[in-house]
This record gives structure tokens, sequence and C-alpha cells, in this order.
């Protein structure tokens, strides 16, 4: 066995460089956290050839002292913690002390800096540590040259000039990102890529991710105890085939951490469509006393003293952010413009004018009422006909000789039932509501409707589907509704499904199913929960008792839940070529303004979109 040594300083200093510097992204993320320490207001940061050729770091902080200078490359030598209790509450980027060293070990390096107060600044060569005078008006250039140049092996492993400084942009925007109040600038080859002005965090996300990110996003600010989250997080139309638009900081830091990429994952579960991600830009602010980020060479991970507490936070946080509505959202962002035809309330309490007579608009549906149809939406219907017997007050004469739309025929007069619903005029100046009016259902599938801003086209399907989910995930926590039938619907069904049905009767029995066997392989279902009463039956049970058959039986009342009341809402749901009334299709829009989520489907497709005036003027050329 060869006697025990000391390594020379040098092949200690490339040793450590396989921890910190992977790549030419590596150097230029450990110097730019450097200059971020130093309190730089701006920094600029060149590169050639990928950043393999050159990295050269121009910031103006508070610089090096000259004696200083040399004890910078030395190995674990630093200014930013001292004791053990540093070390656990660390507030800066870097800690360690081993970068410089490490870099200039693989690297021609050269430093210069000047310290406050200092006649001028000092330039140091990495290579033998010498000492020369130089001119810099203030702060520090960190000039990195020809990396690995002497250890070719590892030279090899690097990738083409295009990928090394694809990793070097991806470094920027970290920091970028992280650092609003810092104006940045890159350059590539003599090209410069990136100016970023300081200003406000909102400015750099679009700077950096885009305009169309922050139009799809919404701002989250949430606070609790020690802890504080803000940022954006698209909404799940924006989502993408990749990770790679999901920055997480914590307390200004990059990180990759499982625990909140899972946190955040978990809010987007009910509206995300298939295996798609989503895109966001997210701060978390705690005590650094509760975070250790000492356990990753590349400080990228980082491990919380309260796990669970910070999981649900963050889960919470943003899941509150994406449950709101986006009609709702649009009807505070409306420009205010008011709802033309007869649409509209009356402006005053006399007669339709003349041009609310024509033949274009519908007939006053206080002369003949329709029948809310069963959809679960009765309280939403009695909005709607408040809202039109407001317009047309008692006694007021009635547009009925009008001839009425092509697109539909209004259904005979009906009686009400006693104790029915009294219209009550809604009060002068309310505005239409975010979703606007239906004017029509198009092939069966689709709700057309008019607001402020201009047309709306709904998927009837997926917007009813996801508001059954919500009800039902709300109604099902406490004891449900049943909708016992008159006539107990028998079906056949596999020996598979039948075993299914006796296995989790308790569990069908809590959902509002009263399920048994009704013959060697028949099942009969003699009631069901009151959402779901106009659902198909048969079909309905057989579905769910196909989830049920995939499912361990410990995960079907808790983990797999939401699964299965997702499936019941999907076939619960009022079903393609299904012929609403134009009070069901507002009942609908009504309950979509009111149910959190109501964006997407439970399998994160979009239940609705807008069409603005311009936009429709855009198509037509008007105005052009």
């Amino acid at each position: 066995m060869p006697q025990i040594h000391r390594l020379p300083d040098l092949l200690v200093n490339q040793i450590a460089a396989g921890e910190v510097v992977e790549r030419p992204a590596s150097v230029l993320k450990e110097v730019l956290e450097n200059a971020v320490d130093a309190g730089a207001r701006a920094v600029e940061v060149q590169l050639e050839q990928g950043g393999v050729r050159r990295i050269r770091i121009t910031d103006d902080g508070c610089g090096i002292a000259r004696d200083d200078l040399a004890l910078a490359l030395e190995r674990h030598a630093t200014s930013k913690i001292a004791t053990l209790d540093d070390l656990e509450r660390v507030g800066t980027m870097g800690f360690r002390g081993e970068a410089l060293a490490a870099i200039a070990g693989v690297a021609r390096t050269t430093i210069t800096s000047r310290a406050e107060g200092e006649a001028h600044a000092w330039r140091i060569d990495g290579s033998d540590r010498s000492l020369a005078p130089a001119a810099l008006n203030q702060g520090t250039v960190v000039d990195v040259a020809d990396l690995y140049y002497n250890t070719p092996a590892r030279r090899k492993f690097l990738k083409s000039e295009a990928t090394e400084y694809a990793h070097c942009d991806e470094m920027f925007r970290r920091v970028a990102l992280a650092r609003p109040d810092i104006a940045l600038q890159l350059s590539h080859n003599g090209r410069v890529a990136h100016r970023l002005p300081a200003g406000e965090p909102m400015r750099r996300v679009a700077a950096l991710m885009g305009d169309d990110f922050l139009q799809q996003a919404r701002e989250v600010i949430a606070e609790g105890g020690l802890l504080r989250l803000t940022g954006f997080a698209s909404l799940p139309a924006y989502s993408r085939a990749s990770r790679d638009a999901q920055y997480f900081f914590v307390n200004g830091r990059y990180v990759r951490d499982k625990l909140l990429t899972h946190a955040v994952r978990q809010a987007y579960t009910d509206i995300l469509h298939g295996s798609r991600h989503p895109a966001y830009v997210l701060f978390l602010e705690l005590d650094p006393a509760g975070v250790d980020v000492n356990v990753h060479p590349a400080k990228i991970e980082v491990r919380f003293r309260e796990s669970r507490a910070v999981h649900q936070f963050v889960f919470h946080a943003v899941s509150r952010c994406l449950a709101e509505s986006g009609a709702a959202l649009a009807g505070r962002e409306q420009a205010g413009a008011a709802i033309t035809g007869s649409l509209a309330p009356a402006a005053d309490s006399g007669a339709l004018d003349d041009k609310a007579a024509t033949p274009t608009t519908r007939p006053s549906w206080s002369q003949a009422p329709t029948v809310q149809g069963r959809l679960a939406m009765d309280s939403a219907s009695h909005r709607y006909y408040d809202f039109v017997g407001g317009a047309h007050p008692a006694g007021e004469a009635n547009t009925a000789d009008a001839p009425a739309p092509r697109m539909w025929s209004p259904p005979a007069r009906q009686e009400r039932p006693a104790g029915d619903f009294t219209p009550t005029p809604l009060p002068r100046g309310d505005k239409a509501p975010p979703l606007g009016y239906a004017l029509a259902q198009l092939h069966g599938i689709y709700i057309l409707a008019q607001n402020e801003a201009g047309l709306v086209l709904v998927d009837m399907h997926a917007a009813h589907e996801r508001i059954l989910y919500e009800k039902l995930k709300t109604v099902l926590d406490g004891t449900p509704s049943v909708q016992r039938l008159l006539i107990p619907a028998v079906f056949s069904v596999s020996a598979r499904d039948l075993a299914a049905a006796e296995e989790c009767s308790e569990v069908l029995g809590r959902m509002g199913f009263e399920v048994s066997a009704a013959g060697p392989q028949e099942l009969a279902v003699r009631s069901v929960p009151a959402l779901l009463a106009g659902a198909p039956v048969a079909e309905l049970m057989r579905k769910l008792l196909e989830d049920l058959r995939e499912f361990p039986a410990s995960e079907v009342a808790t983990a797999r839940r939401n699964e299965l009341l997702a499936t019941m809402a999907c076939h619960g749901a009022v079903r393609a070529n299904r012929q609403l009334t134009l009070p069901e299709m507002n009942a609908l829009l009504r309950d979509m303004e009111a149910t959190e989520r109501a964006d997407q489907c439970n399998h994160g497709r979009p239940t609705w979109t807008q069409l603005s005036m311009g936009d429709l003027d855009r198509f037509f050329m008007r105005g052009q």
C-alpha cells in the first residue's frame, strides 16, 4: 500500500471542480451568485463559443480588497459564514468558498476588483497568484477562459457550442427571474441576447417568459405564519409538453425540489390535461433556519425542517389561485360596453323601443315562460327568470307579435306551479354577468352566448361535467341527498363487476348508490345521488365498477375517491345532441360563474372561450 500523503493544491481544486464545475453554465452560476452577494446593481455577462472559450462577468458590487484577492482563490475561504450557526441560517447564494478555487483549477482565470476606498483596482492571476495594478472604476470583473484546457479528457464531454450556450442562457434566466431589482445583460459572441433593466417582477417575468405566459397566468399571493408565496402560475390551457417553464425559488435561490414540485403538480391534478406540464414562476420566502441549503454540491436541492407544512401551504396557495373561474375574473376586467338588443335590462320602465321590437329580437319571456328541465340548476334558472321579468314590468305592452328567430321555437305557454317565484326586477345599473346570456345551441354541442366583450362559446358537456364534479366533491363530504328510483334499474354485468359491487357496497352506499344482486349476473340499482338523477344508470354503474376493479380496496374511499367522482360526473353530465332551452343554457352559464375551476373539465379540456368584438371585427375586416 503506497504511503499516505497530502495532495497538491492544484489537484485538490481539480477534484473539487468535478462537483462544482460541470460545464460553462456552472461557472456562470457561481460567479453570478457572487455578484449578487456583493450587492451589485448591474451585471454584464459576455460569452464566447457557448462559454467554453470565455466567460467574462462584470459587476458594480462592493469589490474585493487587495489583501483578500489571493485568499479568494483558496478553498473554503469565504466572507459569508464563520460559524455553524451561520451555516444553519444561510442567507446568501454562496457560502462554501469552493467555487473560485475550483474554477481556477480547470481554466485560465483572472479576477480584477476595486474595493470601496481603494485608489485603484488590482488584478490576480489564478494560475500563479500574482498581483498587479489594474484599471477599473468599481466592482469586480471575473474572466474565465479556455475551460478544461488542462484536463482535455473532461473537455471532450462538453456538448456543441449551441447546447452549452443554451445551458448558460437558462442559468442566466434563473438569476434574472430571482433578482428583478438588478439590471442584467447577456451577450454571446459579441451579440446581445438579453438586456434587462431593473424594474418590477412582472416586467422581468414578461421579458423572459413572454407576454403570452402572463396573459395565461394567475398571480399567486399567499401568506401563512412565516411562509410567503408569490409569483405566477399558468392556466391549464397554457400547459406544455415538458417542464422547461417551471421556476421555483426559495429565498431567492432556484431549486428543483421534489416536495415543491409535487405540491404544485397536485394543485393542477383536476384541471391539467393528460401528461401536460404547467408553467410557473413561484417565490417561496421563509426563515432561513427553516430550510437547509447545504445538501447538494450545486445547491440546487434543499431540505425543509417542516416539510409537510411547506407542502400543504404551497399546494393550497396554488390551488386557491387556480380555483377561481376565469369567468369571474373576466367580469371584473370587462370594458363596460353595454349589451345590445333585448338581452340587456330596459333603460327605463317604458316599453321596448322600436329597434328592440324588430324581427331580429326574441319574444317576451314574461308572456311565455319555459319550465326548467332537470339539470340540478333550478336556482340559477330562477335568477334568469328574475332578470327577464325585470325587463318587462307588469302591465307593460308586450312584443308577442314580433316574429321569433328561426334558430329556435319557444314552447307553448305553460302555467307555473302554485307557489312559484315571482319575477323581481334587477336593480337599475346592474351589468350583465361575465358569461352573458345564451343566444342558441350549435349542433347540440356548443352554447353560443353574448356578453359585454363579445361572443362566448361553451362546450356544454365539459362545463356541466366540471359543475357536477365540484358539487359531488362538496355534497359527498357529508351525507349525500339520494334519489330513489320508482322502478329499479336492472342490468346484466360480468362476474367481476358483480364481485366488485359486493366488495365495495359500503363505498357505493356512502356515495348514494343502493346496489344489490338481482340474479346470477344482474345488478339492481334502487337509488342514486340526487345530482345524478337524470344520468343513464346502467352505463354509469358499469363504468364505476370498472374503476373500482382497478383500485386497491384500501384506496377506494381515500386516494382514489376523486377519480370515482370524476367518472360519475362525466357520465352524469348532459350529453351531446341534448336540446337545451334558453333558461337551461343560461342556468348552466350562471353555475359556471359560481363554480371553482370552471375553466376546464375534469380531463383538463377548456370549457369555454371568448371571442371579443375586436376579434370578430378583424376576422371580417371591419374598419380596415
